[in-house]
């Protein structure tokens, strides 16, 4: 099983520090990984004028001329170097280095990498890194011309490790690198036309013109998504090897569907029997359900629990925040009844719990005296056991990783069922990348009575005033006897929630924050004598839950708060949410955010409060959710835009995401067609004893992920 590309890379300490701490690369197989992320020509010259400020970039371009001069308060010498791209110029500024003057004469071509700074209003790169490419003498001019157009592979880089050095080290290592065994067969390459393995490492990255790199590029990326598909598929296999205990509900089911004070929906019903279905069989369930904000998605979790409980067994429930594990628990209490919660005696286990509390919801779990037991990733601890697990649901699963989930799911005697729940629709290629282990079901429809939604798009790039009317319209609702949701990407000035801020956000401009708008709210006339509180994530658990139980019973007006109402906070009077600096979220985001009113019979309104430019991303991200209230739509739409970004984020699917050619939203046929082969081959080979190559390739991946699990835990 041991592979070439699995030998550690060879340098001196320093370099390979350097290379795993930037680049994440320890092994020749993740050097030969770390794909182009463009090519260049020799005779190309880079667009200078596109050059992002404060980002390590590598360029192609020409010098033009060089000025030696000395430093004015010390002693030394300032070489500067002009180079252009045909249309405008760069400064390239060595600080006493004058003898790379002979290296830089002018009409001299070549790589230059650096950090973009500006100075005097031009772009500069101080102390740059560069190679400049040495043409052959005595070249005929078609030679020449070959040579120039010989596509130049420009890797993803920093400043200690520039393009070049990185494809030196490609290349040393390509030139030592025995055959490489395939993980696609040799039928389906030659059926599909794809280079093998080794050359297609080779062309990727020492093309000879731009058709190798291009040939390359797909039969890598078939291979990626080939490999992925047969290892999600082998795991799904996996699973449904071991015997679980099948459940099945009784008279604890029927008392509570026949206690409902309303008629489920036609795809609560769907859902629900093919719960059912998963319960009763010999193989453990591993079903995610993805359905809208309020679309009845615990409801079916819990009638799951209610068919565990009924055979004796536990039901966990795994949330991402205390908010919503309280939240979580007071709902269950509250729908199962009192004569039902005497019966399963739910309990709720969290981090910020007091000790005793804390142990007498362990006691409970590892005696069996809790059915249901409500939790944060508190359950996932070491200390804390079951006596009889039978069922794992995951709440908000982006919120969590395959390990987290795989945690909680060992902690069962024999293997539990496991109900995975998003309200965050996904797209069905990124499904089938981040989740192909999983049956999917999907609610779609949501219950009568839910008001729908109007969502208002309210730009103060060229408008600043209009905030007033933000805000007289909250007052408004307010004055209905409504109550309104504001929020914050930051709790201050300084501080952003984890993972809030996105990086695309406008430069230069402070988030709105909790602290500042809570001083500004309380002192605005429009909301004199109302009762304005705030919640972040830097509050304590009791105060969030007691904030929102305050919220939630009518005592408090406006919340001002951070994300963390983002999922499961239901507060039927919240009638009107305002978002600030909205363009400062994501897509899948702002959609959840808007759930959190119209959840009773009050009609729901949503205001994006936005500074950013027109047709900038971050703008086109607050229109689109704007204009749709269908979040299936809005996930498609969210993958034009971001691509995969946080979409296959680590959060979601641990050491699984990182693609590395393979893009789920522009190759969803490509996916599908190598998960219909993968699929095809290990019906036939279980095992795969016939395909050694892909056998070990999984074997690797496998390897690979748990290292990496291991080494953040």
């Amino acid at each position: 099983m041991t592979s070439p590309l699995d030998a550690k890379l060879v340098g001196t300490p320093k370099q390979l520090a350097a290379y795993e701490k930037n680049l994440g690369i320890s092994t020749v197989g993740d050097l030969l990984s770390h794909y182009p992320r463009q090519y260049a020509d020799r005779g190309d010259l880079s667009a200078i004028s596109d050059l992002p400020l404060d980002e390590t970039v590598t360029i192609i371009a020409e010098v033009v001329k060089t000025a030696e001069r000395r430093m004015q308060n010390r002693p030394g010498s300032i070489l500067d170097v002009t180079i252009t791209d045909g249309h405008g110029f760069l400064s390239l500024t060595f600080f006493n280095q004058p003898h790379r003057r002979k290296d830089l004469p002018p009409g001299a071509r070549g790589l230059f990498s650096g950090k973009v700074t500006m100075y005097k209003e031009q772009f500069q790169l101080t102390n740059p890194d560069y190679e400049i490419f040495e043409e052959q003498q005595g070249q005929t001019e078609a030679e020449a011309r070959d040579w120039a157009s010989m596509p130049v592979p420009i890797y993803r880089a920093t400043a200690s490790i520039p393009s070049w050095k990185i494809r030196k080290a490609i290349g040393a290592n390509l030139d030592t690198l025995p055959p490489l065994d395939d993980p696609v067969p040799a039928e389906i390459r030659s059926l599909r036309k794809l280079m093998t393995y080794s050359t297609a490492l080779d062309r990727i990255h020492r093309p000879l013109k731009d058709l190798d790199w291009r040939a390359a590029r797909k039969s890598l990326r078939f291979q990626e998504a080939f490999v992925l598909q047969a290892a999600l598929l082998q795991q799904r296999n996996k699973l449904r090897q071991v015997a679980t205990t099948p459940r099945v509900g009784g008279a604890m089911l029927e008392a509570f569907d026949a206690a409902l004070p309303f008629t489920r929906t036609n795809d609560q019903v769907k859902v629900g029997d093919e719960i059912t279905r998963d319960l009763a069989a010999e193989v453990p369930m591993n079903r995610l359900v993805q359905g809208e904000v309020g679309s009845g998605k615990t409801l079916v979790a819990l009638r799951a629990m209610l068919a565990v409980a009924q055979s004796g067994g536990q039901s966990a429930l795994l949330a991402p925040t205390e908010v919503l594990a309280h939240q979580h628990f007071r709902s269950i209490v509250r729908s199962l009844g009192p004569e039902l919660s005497a019966k399963l005696r739910p309990v709720i286990l969290t981090g910020q719990l007091p000790m005793a509390q804390r142990k007498k919801a362990m006691l409970a779990a590892v005696s069996g005296g809790s059915s249901i037991i409500v939790g944060t990733h508190a359950l996932l601890g070491e200390s804390v056991g079951f006596f009889d697990l039978g069922l794992v649901v995951v709440d908000e699963q982006h919120r969590f990783g395959v390990e987290q989930r795989e945690t909680l799911r060992l902690k069962g005697v024999t293997p539990p069922h496991v109900l995975v729940l998003t309200a965050t629709p996904i797209p069905r290629t990124v499904a089938m990348t981040v989740f192909g282990d999983l049956d999917i079901s999907t609610i779609a429809e949501l219950p009568s009575g839910r008001s729908p939604i109007v969502s208002h798009f309210v730009p103060l790039d060229q408008n600043p005033g209009q905030i007033r009317r933000v805000w007289a319209t909250a007052a408004a609702e307010i004055d209905k006897g409504h109550q309104v949701f504001v929020v914050c990407p930051a709790i201050d000035a300084k501080q952003v929630e984890p993972g809030e801020e996105l990086e695309d956000a406008p430069p230069g401009k402070p988030s709105a924050n909790v602290t500042d708008l809570l001083a500004s709210l309380s002192h605005n006339e429009l909301f004199a004598g109302r009762r304005i509180a705030q919640l972040h994530g830097r509050m304590t658990g009791d105060e969030k839950d007691a904030t929102m139980q305050s919220f939630a019973a009518g005592e408090i007006d406006i919340l001002v708060a951070t994300t963390v109402i983002e999922v499961g906070v239901d507060v039927p009077n919240a009638s009107t949410m305002v978002i600030l600096d909205a363009d400062r979220f994501g897509v899948s985001q702002l959609h959840q955010l808007r759930g959190r009113v119209g959840r009773g019979g009050v009609p729901g309104k949503c205001l994006f409060v936005t500074r950013a430019e027109p047709e900038t991303l971050a703008r086109e991200r607050v229109e689109a959710v704007t204009e749709t209230l269908d979040g299936f739509v809005l996930a498609e739409r969210d993958l034009e835009l971001r691509k995969e970004g946080d979409v296959l984020g680590n959060n979601q699917s641990g050491g699984r995401s990182s693609l590395r050619l393979l893009r789920a939203w522009k190759d969803g046929k490509l996916i599908a067609e190598a998960r219909e082969i993968a699929a095809a081959m290990l019906a036939d080979d279980p095992a795969l004893e016939r395909h050694q190559p892909l056998r070990d390739a999984l074997a690797r991946r496998l390897d690979a992920e748990s290292e990496a699990y291991l080494s953040k835990n």
